[in-house]
């Protein structure tokens, strides 16, 4: 977010966000628009009823995600609805996100008093389960809790008794020091640290002898510090990761984490999104600013007529050449879609609930009330029952509103040519017992391609 010191003489400009726009997080709106589109179009799910949305950018900042909560609670603009006619008025049903914990919990503070049910894809803080502070907040994607109860079991499950860990400071880290492991360090994350802070946890992991690292962090953290650790060259390490952050491609240029493993959501297929995600016209593109910045962005151009730019003529304009199919970008990568799927359960889970509240399945055939309102609590009453199968995705909420914890386990590979692929190497199951969580069903890479990687502690 743009940040400005208020002189308090003036009233305050409209808080607007700076810098890049995240190819990623525009993939996980569009497929929510995917989603939407399926459904209206579906003669089973809530047929005759159409889904209406808006999509707001909280730029990862926790005012402006307040701000959009507040506008959201209050309803939406009469001038939202000037091509339909709507038999409801502007009311908001439910709500898909945040991406972040940090901005969720502010969001749920809010939603939660106006009963306006908030389906998360993404935000996996273990204290939003709590529903006595989170009485209308469910996800789809499972609790830090699960993962942090599985990274102390995979740091078990291969001997290590001698660890470096990392973790955000929302984040659990009690339960992956327990048993007999040691623990040579802990770093904790604050929220946004200072660059003085990050120099320090780098230069602790740079002359610690712990050789496995089990880094419970946020993605954007990480980033930042393995930037920081890039800059000068230290002995390897094996690198524990959270699904956060090892799963993103663009974490994979830092060839220095050659080897690391950590739990993935689960790879998924949702048949038709990529095609939908490739059709944007330049008409789609101009009338959205949020693809018309997405856009000028990925092919570095300028959408519009050329102007006059003081003595000069900006040349850079998109001539229509521009093809997206040829892009490399987080947006249309659809290769490994994992967290994409988990907006895409969250919208189907909300239509579930709608649907329950407005239609009766009688004699193979679908009656829906489309007169008679309904109100946010009722949708949010009907999501803690909602069980069902979407592309052979299953779907449901325990009393917390998580779903049943299930993870890949993923593999930062060396490829034939020289880069870092992601491989998924088993699987881990929260609800089998005790002893059987894991299967791993394919060789490991370690550090520098060994075979395995030796424990210090476990030496001496």
């Amino acid at each position: 977010m743009h940040t400005v010191k208020h002189n308090y003489t003036t009233m305050p400009e409209p808080m607007r966000c700076t810098g890049s726009i995240d190819a990623r997080e525009l993939r996980f709106s569009r497929a929510m628009v995917f989603a939407i589109e399926e459904i209206n179009n579906s003669t089973r799910l809530l047929p005759g009823i159409k889904l209406g949305y808006q999509i707001h950018d909280s730029c990862a900042s926790v005012p402006v995600a307040v701000h959009v909560a507040f506008q959201l609670a209050n309803g939406l603009d009469p001038v939202f609805y000037t091509a339909d006619n709507c038999s409801q008025s502007g009311m908001v049903m439910a709500i898909v996100g945040e991406s972040g914990s940090t901005p969720s919990i502010s969001m749920s503070r809010i939603l939660g008093s106006f009963n306006i049910p908030q389906v998360s894809h993404f935000a996996t803080c273990a204290c939003l389960s709590d529903k006595q502070q989170y009485p209308s907040f469910f996800r789809t994607i499972p609790s830090d809790q699960f993962q942090a109860d599985a990274l102390a079991k995979l740091v078990k499950h291969f001997g290590w008794t001698w660890i470096g860990a990392v973790r955000s400071d929302f984040f659990p880290g009690r339960r992956a020091t327990e048993g007999r492991i040691c623990v040579e360090y802990l770093s904790v994350f604050l929220i946004e640290p200072p660059r003085s802070r990050i120099q320090r946890v780098a230069d602790v992991i740079r002359r610690s002898t712990a050789i496995v690292i089990v880094a419970f962090v946020a993605n954007g953290d990480m980033r930042i510090l393995l930037e920081e650790l890039s800059h000068k060259p230290f002995p390897p390490r094996q690198w524990i990761g959270s699904e956060s952050w090892v799963t993103d491609q663009d974490m994979l240029r830092f060839s220095f984490c050659d080897g690391a493993i950590g739990f993935a959501i689960q790879q998924s297929v949702i048949p038709g999104l990529r095609e939908f995600l490739l059709d944007l016209s330049p008409t789609k593109v101009a009338a959205s600013p949020l693809l018309t910045e997405f856009w000028e962005g990925a092919f570095n151009c300028r959408l519009g007529k050329s102007e006059k730019t003081g003595a000069s003529i900006d040349e850079n304009v998109c001539d229509g050449s521009e093809n997206i199919r040829t892009l490399q970008s987080p947006y249309t990568d659809t290769s490994q879609l994992r967290v994409t799927n988990m907006v895409y359960k969250a919208v189907y889970a909300i239509a579930h609930a709608i649907h329950n509240a407005v239609c009766e399945d009688a004699n193979s055939t679908t009656q829906c009330d489309k007169i008679t309102r309904i109100e946010s609590k009722q949708v949010q009453t009907l999501l803690k029952k909602v069980h069902f199968s979407q592309n052979g995705y299953d779907v449901s909420f325990d009393a917390n509103g998580d779903p049943v914890a299930k993870y890949e386990l993923v593999n930062w590979q060396k490829s034939e040519k020289g880069s870092i692929e992601l491989v998924t190497v088993g699987h881990y199951d929260a609800s089998l017992p005790v002893g059987q969580e894991f299967r791993i069903n394919k060789s490991l890479t370690w550090i520098e391609g060994g075979t395995q990687v030796r424990d210090p502690k476990a030496i001496i």
